[in-house]
């Protein structure tokens, strides 16, 4: 899942969109806008989704506040905290859910092959 979604080419969440289909892995893009990114649809609502593996947050800390309980609500595996996004209040919140939290580079583990 990917949260912060755009369809501007130049940002980081629409590439590491594009990497994650190109290592086919599953994708659920939420944005402020709808949109599509290739075979991926941007939506705005929060989709009751089940068997999340991983979030990886676009959004900076202010704005991820309005998602804390939709993340926590979908028991992702595990919450990348893409530079810019590290925010301690949610990483405590979801270590203690047991969710996994990385401060990474979304691009980067898929480019190295850690994702």
């Amino acid at each position: 899942m990917v949260i912060g979604a755009s369809e501007n080419k130049q940002r980081y969440s629409n590439m590491a969109i594009l990497r994650l289909r190109q290592h086919h892995h599953p994708v659920v893009a939420i944005g402020n806008r709808e949109g599509q990114v290739e075979d991926v649809a941007i939506i705005t609502e929060h989709p009751d989704v089940h068997d999340i593996d991983t979030v990886t947050l676009y959004l900076n800390p202010q704005n991820q506040k309005a998602y804390y309980d939709y993340i926590l609500s979908v028991k992702p595996k595990r919450i990348i905290f893409n530079p810019g996004t590290e925010n301690p209040e949610l990483e405590d919140l979801a270590e203690k859910q047991g969710i996994q939290t990385m401060e990474a580079c979304t691009l980067v583990l898929l480019g190295t092959g850690q994702y």
